[in-house]
């Protein structure tokens, strides 16, 4: 039966983002059929005044993989 896994985070922790696929692939037991993914900009925080504020030039983007497998 064919599956879909959704993962998301944040382009600022893409090691760890990277460690969690990785592990959940390493144990799923899954036969995977493929692998995609997608980073979108997020829109940066507003203050009281509407005013796009951010710590650094952008607000990180959201990375999204999608796994697309099949169980036994």
């Amino acid at each position: 039966m064919h599956q879909i896994k959704i993962f998301k985070a944040l382009e600022s922790d893409l090691t760890s983002f990277e460690k969690q696929i990785n592990s959940w692939l390493a144990g799923s037991g899954v036969k995977i059929i493929n692998i995609f993914g997608n980073v979108a900009a997020q829109s940066m925080p507003m203050d009281e005044k509407n005013i796009a504020i951010s710590k650094g030039a952008w607000a990180p983007s959201d990375v999204v993989v999608f796994v697309h497998y099949e169980t036994a």
